[in-house]
């Protein structure tokens, strides 16, 4: 390929190809000759221009394919318009020439097409340079015409359109002769030479100016008569022509008189009058009658009324949004009264009626849904209101004629209610795309909006009916403060009018629509509701039978409300479940005897009312399978089942039944059959196991009913298709924007589209489509339906052998019925087996008997060759489900061979597209069937059907098989892809443009290869090479097609290939031809190029944005895309393009396309990424806004910026974003806080305004966040102030976001202040609105949680300034005090919780702050010229908060404290629902709040208790309340119970701890104030104070120890389940290992103890006894379960913990107490055996306890009780044996924490307690140390050891009484000399011993002087201790002289201490 890439034809590389590659190679050349000539020099143009003209036209003669002759017309003309212009006379001649040629052979054709195609492309570019030869050139084309096929047409149609344009006014002579040829090509039989022929005409238009003046009646015929027939490319290119030419006839300036004679102005009346005459008369003008209008039958064909709808679409839109306001009353009046009476041809039958009233829709949402800004469309609103209100008037006229007769029967009822219909429906859409901007409207009493939508919902009409009912749905979906108001108005008419049949059932459809809204407010509705409308559906049910004249209106409603009812949800329902249960059971006869009884007694019309109570009830319990399902308990289940076999056996009655009574029970028993069938869909089948053979017996029998005539495949077969099949049938099953027009010529002139009054109980369902009213299709239809599904479930579930005779009669059904009647038949049969064998194949079950695959295979055979398309693919479908399910290779590879023969033998187009099929499903289902052989004989055979040039039906579909079989076979498929890929570059260069459907079956095959190729595609070898080229061609020949969905495969294969080798696409062209189709009017075209453009931004943002820009600023075109990226970039262009999409699947491309543009670039693109959203922001400033603006600018004074909200609205026209929807508006609003948060992750400048401002300075490119401060500000201000709530929500976001950032930036120019501070006034008027009294909670939530970050955040330290919003907050406080009365009843509890909870966050928040400010406060000020400063920059604010807030203390302590025990109560699982109270809250507080926004909530209202118990007179008040206190702590333990959160938890405890705390202080002050009272009293006398009193009882529920102790007990048994004595003591339960807990584990653990602890000090002696077991065994517990040994001999945590409480408790008073002192001293020794129980177990286990932390618990236990705990001998001897065993423990560590424990047991004062260990210790101690001198100690452990147990030996000496002191001095010293060195082996010793060394003689040198008689013998008896010591003391001379002052200074505290000792 690389030899194309040259100037000239590289002639020898082009003839040693082969014929396809000649053809690639040329098409390749011609692309890079485009490229190449625009960017070579005029004059090396010249240079070869004659040789290149020579090349080119010679290629004329080469047969080139459709997109070779395009680009080669287009290079020749290029080449002209470059180079010299006098040869190309002779090439115009030349193609003359070709084109008179007399030959007509097909070969000769493409040179024919290729010479008309170059003079098109000529004259274009060439235009008025070839003046004069224009007329041959034109009048040769024309006469071509007349002998031309359509492709000749085609092309000619194009050329002439192109000489027009080049051509001008200039061609004026051929105008007329070419708008003849025209005409007859807009009527011609080829779809494509009519979208040729009205371009051409489109063109002609513009200077043809008779087209749009005396010819213009003419025109508009010739384009009715062009959309009969027509396809839908047809009736967009036809539309747009009549549409356009229409609008130009109203607008043009005509030409003054002088021109020959003067035009006459059309008015707009007059093409409003044309374009009603196609749409009610069609192309049969006012004269000839049609024979479909002398049959009776509608006179209009469909297509011509949907194109003709089109056309008003298009006429609309050409003149614009400003003219469609200026002259909308007009429009209205005229496009209402194509449904009125005075047009009973349009609404004779219903489904005439129905399908105009949608084209009428259609034209009203397109134009002003598309076309209108919001301030527009309310004013609409009005206009349609008006309209309504006129009909009303009409309607009222009517019915208040006295006579029945004459109001019955009137025609005007009926004539406005079509009208009706469309204004209702037109006002709910209206409102509903509006949302809370239209609030202002429903305010306004002189529309008395809903006054009339109420009004007419007692229309006679149940269509107007249900219209009005849908439009109050809309009303409340748009404004959820409507929703409740409008359900009272309903219900409260509902009941006061149950005796008028048409308010019954106007109402209750209302009520139902409101209740179907609910699911989409999330505020709801108040729970009380769903009580009254039981109640009222119950009472509409029982009073029904009272009157004939309205029982099936009250049956209905009263079933329809209930069904309605369940929508609601499982909280809800479950109220109410028993009652519908048990009307559910009443409404169906309890036994078969009954129903045979009923079946004699009734009459027509009793039998009417029976079958529409039980069709309701069926769909009122599908209402609540479908929309409650946590409710379906096994008991419920069983309580539903019961009526089920009665209800089918009704079921098999109703054709006797009918039969008995006639036509009159038609409908009410198909409406009973689908409601049946349609809730056993949803049921388990196993619900009715034994009823199946009798439903699987009426569903075959409706499936072949006789009646049956319309043929329902349209709607029937899809689901049952493939989706990715439904691609090559009719485009109409192709997603378009018309596609709500389009679908009533997809069902066929015999089904109407659906409408809403062939099934009322959807009104509360959510449309599966979009927000536009629910659509279902006729019962007869539907019933089928529901059939076909149903079937496969049933038939999958019955027997195998009751399969068989179910399956034989409906084949033979299929045989004996003929003509039209037997095709309806099978579809049906075939439906329902499709779905049976989809059921099995999904669920893996099993088919059957051979017999049934043999039934199976004849039905699915018969429908491939089937003429109707749908059914051919359903049944390709189904043919492979079949294979799936059988799962046998012999037999798949049978179904393959049928295929093959079928297809080799088969010349038809039926049974080669069938079977073409077939083969890919097989494939997909089976991912190529095994063997290579078969992938071989399939491709082979589908290469020669793709080949099939007579039938581009059999190319398609094979095209599209074996794009099927590409993706199935993967790397199968590799040795294929070279000859694939040949095949298709030959297909796509010469299957002509005119069949767009091989182009598309051929775009789907090459994506598949290019994945199937995958990342190889990257690499580099020839072979790979060749094929990336291959492929690029490919797509783009594709680009190049004028079809838009081939442009969009080509994008989507563009797509595919810039993944796999993003190297190879080339970036430019490829963003360019998606910026181009931007804005494409084709749906598919717009979803492929955001699709592409959101992958291409995820990796490379800055570039496509870039290329945007630079192409857009090259193109000068003016009303595509490009403007708008001129102006806005690429961003702005996709923000545009979100405003005006209505398609969700699209909106959401665009914003994730805009969220990942957003992220990589928003921080390099800062002011552009933020003028985009305060653009689209501003634009929305209506006045509203306007003057709050101004106010605000007043209140900043100088301080904002100079380019104001105002400048920009004044100049309109530089506003790119003309009234933005208010969606848009809040996605920019989220932008916003998008581009805040990059900014947080990039650098810190964003957010230090002195740094930004240096950096600017440096490089004025620099931009830094900080520096829009003020633009920040004014968007969050705009948005926060805005009409619409979801705006305002995201503007209050965006000002938190903007708060929590920038309040700790500094203000550089005023030194102690911060930037945010000059925005105060902005900050407090942006939150005053969200404050009064009709702003929806969930704005007032949101608005708090701004308040108090704002007053939290320090950035106001005024007082009076902070006011404004303190005073905001004291407001909503106010309101929530003033309890349910005050609070809205407008949405449900829960809304009403999430204010008051969002109100108590927020003063918690503040409180917080204040208490920590005010103590941070009163720490000591450094110095006292801070404390000046601070009060003269008013700081002391950090006290006026606290005082800001003491006002509303004691209320917010209340209110804090009811929100904690509601949460609490409300958590409280299911069994103690008994006990919760009765008043105290109401039942649903809470119900339904998010878990998140609770912890938040929680943790807040947690820490400001804990703020609040730190002052001391809450303290007081809480320890003096002890019923508060005990309530408190119940809520706390409910929060713990219920909250894992550890954060929650810890700081329940503390909250807990601090509650004790005022209860200790309490029972002190008590005790103190008593003894004070009664000082001279006798003791004995003195009440007893504290909990438990004189008898020691504690009540639960009335004690705060109790509540405390339960509180402590979950906490730790939580942690360690051991302690829980019902898991220990059961039998089998081993002892575990301790453990350690995790960090939040130990934090809780200890936190609990320390409580714990706490406790005896709040009892009475007597009480204290009760609790103190309970208390050990848990604090010993923990001990026992945490002793872990931790390396170094550290204690965990929580031992620590549980030691520290302990030492607390036995140091009680209570202890010591007369009262307590016997039974405390029982209990302690008890404890104590406890603990020494832990060391010796009786069954091994607990061996890993750590020694240290037993040893040091029991160490408590001997210094803090009193002594006769520890000395009884039992419990002392085994105390002293583990001191023992310990001291012989290896491990060092354990021996020093040993001897530190002995020694402050020796030091203990009272010798009864010290004296047995130390007679029994002593000893054992001294000789482990004369064992070190054998065994030098090695490491500072060994050395520890000994420092250690000389400590201990030096105690003894001076706890020994005086007569044993010399002795064990004696022993002493003897140890100490022996590890003293002399002078040479002090040198050499280690450090160890060196210290050793230094020890022992400091050592010494305090004890020789002590005891200088002992010492001075022992120095005499032993020479050698005397020797060692005097040579030491050499060594170490100069520190002697240091120590020895040292050690004089030192002996005094040691006397002292001993004296102590002995006093003592």
């Amino acid at each position: 390929m690389e030899l194309a890439h040259s100037l000239l034809l590289n002639e020898e590389a082009y003839n040693q190809l082969g014929e396809v590659q000649k053809a690639e190679f040329i098409f390749e050349w011609l692309r890079y000759l485009e490229k190449l000539l625009l960017a070579t020099s005029r004059n090396d143009v010249r240079e070869k221009q004659k040789t290149l003209v020579e090349q080119l036209l010679s290629l004329l003669n080469n047969s080139p394919g459709p997109p070779t002759r395009k680009l080669l017309a287009k290079n020749l003309a290029i080449l002209y318009s470059i180079g010299d212009t006098f040869s190309v006379y002779e090439a115009i001649d030349k193609c003359n020439d070709l084109i008179r040629s007399k030959d007509d052979s097909p070969s000769y054709l493409p040179t024919k097409l290729a010479a008309v195609v170059c003079l098109g492309s000529l004259y274009k570019k060439l235009g008025r340079i070839l003046g004069n030869t224009f007329t041959d050139t034109v009048g040769n084309i024309l006469k071509a015409v007349k002998s031309a096929e359509s492709q000749g047409r085609y092309e000619i149609m194009l050329s002439l359109q192109n000489i027009l344009n080049g051509l001008g006014a200039a061609a004026a002579p051929c105008h007329r002769d070419v708008y003849k040829a025209a005409r007859s090509c807009l009527t011609d039989r080829s779809m494509a030479v009519r979208c040729a022929a009205a371009k051409c005409l489109l063109e002609l238009q513009n200077e043809a100016i008779f087209m749009w003046s005396t010819d213009l009646d003419s025109v508009a015929t010739l384009c009715f008569k062009s959309f009969e027939g027509s396809n839908y490319d047809v009736r967009i290119s036809v539309s747009k022509l009549l549409g356009t030419i229409l609008a130009k006839a109203i607008t043009s300036k005509h030409p003054g008189t002088a021109s020959r004679q003067s035009i006459r102005r059309v008015s707009l009346e007059e093409v409003l009058e044309l374009l009603g005459t196609g749409f009610l008369r069609g192309s049969s003008g006012f004269l000839r009658a049609s024979g479909d209008m002398l049959k009776g039958t509608s006179s209009v064909s469909r297509d011509v009324r949907v194109g003709v709808t089109q056309a008003y679409v298009v006429f609309v839109s050409t003149l614009g949004g400003a003219w469609l306001e200026k002259n909308f009353a007009a429009f209205l009046s005229h496009i209402l009264s194509l449904v009125s009476q005075s047009h009973p041809k349009a609404t004779q039958t219903q489904i005439d009626a129905i399908c105009c009233r949608r084209c009428v829709s259609f034209i009203l949402r397109t134009t002003i849904g598309g076309l209108l800004g919001e301030k527009a469309q309310l004013a609409v609103v009005k206009d349609i209101c008006q309209a309504i209100w006129k009909l009303k008037k009409v309607m009222d006229a009517v019915m208040s004629d006295g006579n029945l007769e004459t109001r019955v029967g009137s025609t005007d009822v009926a004539a406005s209610q079509h009208m009706l219909v469309c204004a209702l429906q037109e006002l709910g859409n209206l409102i509903h795309n509006l949302g809370t901007t239209a609030a202002p409207l429903l305010q306004d009493s002189s529309t008395g909006l809903l006054d009339s939508i109420l009004s007419v919902t007692l229309h006679p009409s149940i269509s107007v009916r249900l219209a009005a009912a849908w439009c109050l749905h809309c009303i409340a979906v748009a404004l959820p403060s409507y929703l409740t108001p409008l359900l009272d108005r309903c219900l409260e008419r509902l009941t006061g009018h149950k005796s008028s049949p048409e308010a019954v059932t106007g109402f209750s459809f209302a009520v139902a629509a409101l209740l179907g809204a609910v699911k989409h407010c999330p505020l709801g509705i108040p729970h009380g509701k769903g009580k009254i409308i039981m109640t009222l559906a119950e009472d509409l049910l029982c009073s029904a039978a009272q009157n004939s004249r309205l029982s099936a209106q009250r049956t209905q409603a009263g079933w329809l409300l209930i069904a309605a009812l369940m929508t609601l949800g499982p909280a809800v329902v479950s109220h109410h479940l028993a009652r519908v249960l048990l009307l559910w059971k009443c409404v169906f006869p309890a036994s078969p005897k009954d129903l045979e009884t009923e079946k004699s007694r009734g009459d027509s019309f009793t039998w009417q009312v029976t079958l529409e109570g039980r069709a309701g009830a069926l769909c009122a319990i599908k209402s609540f399978v479908s929309h409650c399902g946590d409710l379906l308990t096994e008991e419920v289940i069983q309580r539903l089942l019961p009526p089920l076999p009665c209800a089918v056996d009704l079921l098999t009655q109703l054709s006797s039944i009918l039969k008995m009574y006639g036509s009159p029970l038609k409908t009410p028993s198909v409406v009973y059959r689908q409601r049946l069938y349609e809730l056993l869909i949803l049921l388990p089948p196993e619900t009715y196991e034994g009823n199946l053979c009798a439903i699987l017996k009426e569903l075959a029998a409706d499936l072949t009913a006789p009646d049956i005539q319309v043929s329902a495949s349209t709607f029937l077969l899809p689901p049952l298709c493939h989706q990715d099949d439904l691609l090559i049938l009719s485009p109409l099953l192709q997603e378009t924007d018309h596609r709500f027009i389009e679908e009533q010529l997809l069902l066929g002139n015999g089904v109407a589209c659906g409408s809403l009054e062939y099934d009322p109980y959807l009104i509360y369902e959510k449309d599966v489509e979009g927000d536009s009213v629910p659509k279902p299709l006729p019962p007869a239809l539907s019933v089928i339906s529901s059939a076909a599904k149903l079937f496969g479930v049933v038939c999958a579930h019955v027997g195998e052998t009751q399969r068989l005779p179910i399956l034989e009669q409906l084949l033979d059904s299929i045989k004996h019925t003929k003509g039209a009647r037997q095709q309806v038949v099978q579809l049906h049969v075939v439906s329902s087996v499709s779905s049976f064998l989809k059921y099995v194949a999904l669920s893996k079950g099993c088919l059957g008997p051979e017999e049934l695959k043999r039934f199976a295979l004849t039905l699915v055979t018969g429908a491939l060759e089937s003429t109707n398309p749908l059914l051919r693919c359903a049944a390709a479908e189904a043919w492979a489900r079949l294979a799936q399910v059988l799962d046998d290779g012999a037999f798949t590879a049978g179904l393959a061979q049928v295929s093959f023969d079928k297809l080799k033998s088969a010349r038809d187009v039926v049974t080669r597209t069938g079977h073409s099929l077939a083969l890919g499903s097989l494939h997909r289902y089976l991912g190529g069937i095994s063997s290579s052989q078969h992938l071989n004989s399939c491709i082979g055979i589908l290469y020669t059907l793709a080949q099939d040039s007579t039938s581009p039906d059999v190319q398609t579909w094979a095209l599209h098989s074996l794009s099927l079989i590409i993706d199935s076979a993967g790397p199968l498929y590799y040795v294929h892809v070279e000859p694939t890929l040949s095949l298709i570059i030959m297909l796509l260069l010469n299957v002509p443009p005119t069949h767009a459907e091989v182009h598309q079956s051929l775009g789907r095959c090459l994506n598949a290869l290019i994945t199937t190729l995958g990342p190889e595609l990257q690499g580099n070898s020839t072979s790979i090479s060749t094929l990336r080229a291959s492929c690029l061609l490919g797509c783009a020949v594709m680009q190049d097609n004028p079809d838009c969905l081939v442009q969009a495969q080509a994008i989507s294969c563009l797509q595919q290939l810039h993944m796999f080798a993003p190297r190879h696409v080339n970036l430019s062209s490829l963003v360019s031809c998606l910026c181009v189709n931007l804005y494409s009017p084709y749906l598919l075209l717009r979803r492929a190029v955001l699709a592409c453009l959101r992958q291409l931004v995820q990796r490379e943002a800055a570039e496509v944005s870039e290329h945007a820009v630079m192409l857009a600023k090259d193109s000068r075109e003016e009303l595509t895309p490009d403007a708008d990226i001129r102006e806005v970039g690429l961003e702005g262009a996709l923000l545009i393009l979100l405003d005006k999409e209505t398609d969700e699947r699209l909106c959401h491309d665009i914003k994730e396309t805009l969220n990942y543009m957003l992220t990589s670039m928003a921080v390099e693109k800062l002011s552009l990424w933020l003028k985009l959203c305060k653009d689209v922001l501003a634009a929305s400033a209506d006045c509203t806004a306007i003057t709050c603006v101004d106010t605000m600018q007043e209140e900043e004074g100088d301080k904002g910026d100079d380019a104001s909200v105002l400048t920009t609205r004044h100049d309109e026209k530089s506003h790119p974003f003309t009234n933005p929807r208010w969606a848009t508006r809040v996605f920019a609003a989220e932008c916003v806080c998008r581009i805040i948060n990059q900014c947080e992750n990039a650098t810190s400048a964003h957010f230090d305004i002195a740094l930004a401002q240096e950096m600017k300075k440096k490089d004025s490119r620099n931009d830094f966040l900080v520096l829009h401060l003020a633009d920040l500000i004014r968007m969050a201000f705009m948005a926060a102030t805005d009409h619409s709530d979801q705006l305002r929500l995201s503007g209050l976001e965006m000002l938190l976001v903007v708060i929590r950032r920038f309040a700790t930036v500094p203000e550089p120019e005023f030194p102690g202040h911060v930037i945010l501070e000059q925005y105060q006034a902005n900050v407090g008027a942006a939150l005053r609105p969200a404050f009064t009294s009709e702003t929806p909670p969930d704005v007032t939530a949101k608005a708090c949680q701004v308040c108090s970050a704002w007053i939290a955040s320090g950035v106001v330290s005024d007082l009076n300034d902070l006011r404004r919003v303190h005073q905001l907050l004291v407001s909503s406080l106010t309101k929530i005090q003033a309890g349910k009365e005050a609070l809205s009843h407008l949405y449900n509890e829960s809304a009403s919780t999430m204010e008051i909870l969002a109100v108590l966050k927020a003063w918690a928040e503040v409180y917080i702050i204040a208490v920590q400010r005010h103590k941070n406060h009163r720490q000591p000020l450094k110095t006292t010229s801070c404390l000046e400063d601070s009060i003269r920059n008013g700081s002391c604010s950090s006290d006026g908060l606290l005082d800001l807030v003491y006002a509303d203390l004691g209320t917010l302590s209340r209110l804090w404290l009811a929100a904690l025990q509601d949460f609490a109560l409300l958590t409280l699982p299911s069994e103690f629902a008994s006990q919760l109270p009765a008043e105290g809250i109401s039942v649903e507080f809470l119900c339904s709040l998010r878990s998140d926004a609770t912890m938040e909530s929680i943790t807040a209202c947690l820490h400001a208790l804990q703020a609040l118990l730190d002052v001391p007179w809450p303290r007081s008040k809480i320890g003096s309340d002890q019923d508060l206190g005990i309530e408190l702590l119940n809520v706390l333990h409910r929060v713990i119970l219920t909250r894992e959160s550890p954060s929650i938890q810890l700081a329940s405890l503390e909250v807990v701890r601090q509650i004790i705390c005022a209860a200790q202080e309490h029972v002190k002050e008590k005790r103190r104030s008593a003894e004070v009272d009664d000082g001279a009293a006798e003791k004995e006398t003195l009440p007893e104070f504290g909990e438990g009193k004189d008898t020691g009882g504690l009540v639960p529920g009335k004690s705060l120890v109790f509540a405390t102790l339960e509180l402590c007990v979950c906490i730790l048994v939580r942690q360690l389940p051991e302690l829980n004595p019902k898991l220990t003591g059961s039998p089998g339960v081993k002892a575990r290992k301790p453990q350690m807990l995790s960090e939040d584990g130990s934090r809780l653990v200890s936190a609990a103890l320390v409580i714990l602890s706490e406790l005896p000090a709040v009892c009475s002696p007597e009480g204290s006894i009760s609790i103190l077991p309970t208390i050990l065994y848990l604090t010993i517990g923990v001990l026992r379960e945490t002793a872990v040994k931790l390396p170094g001999g550290q204690l965990s945590s929580t031992v620590a913990a549980s030691l520290q409480a302990l030492k607390g408790i036995l140091s009680s008073p209570m202890a010591r107490a007369e009262k307590s002192h016997t039974a405390w001293t029982d209990l302690l020794r008890s404890a104590l055996t406890t603990v020494l129980d832990c060391w010796d177990p009786v069954d091994e286990t607990h061996q890993e306890l750590d020694e240290v932390s037993l040893l040091t618990a029991i160490t408590v236990f001997i210094l803090s009780t009193s002594p006769e705990v520890t000395t009884i001998p039992c419990l002392q001897k085994r105390c002293i044996d583990k001191f023992k065993a310990t001291l012989e423990i290896k491990d060092p560590m354990v021996q020093i924490k040993t001897y530190q424990l002995l020694h402050s047991i020796f030091q203990y004062p009272n010798p009864a307690v010290s004296y047995p260990y130390i007679y029994s210790l002593a000893s054992c101690i001294m000789e482990k140390l004369q064992e070190i001198d054998k065994r030098k100690p090695e490491n500072t452990a060994e050395l520890q050891i000994f420092q250690e147990g000389i400590k201990v030996l030096e105690t003894l000496v001076t706890v020994a009484e005086e007569h044993h002191r010399s002795q064990l001095v004696a022993c002493l010293l003897p140890i100490l000399i022996s590890f003293l060195l002399d002078e040479n082996a002090l040198g050499s010793a280690t450090s160890i011993m060196r210290n050793l060394h230094d020890f022992a003689l400091q050592n010494l040198m305090q004890i020789g002087p002590q005891y200088s008689s002992v010492f001075k013998s022992l120095v005499a008896s032993s020479p050698a201790l005397k020797a060692r010591l005097e040579a030491a003391i050499k060594g170490n001379q100069e520190s002697v002289k240091v120590k020895i002052p040292t050690s004089k200074y030192t002996k005094n505290p040691g006397k002292n201490s001993s004296i102590q000792l002995k006093t003592s």
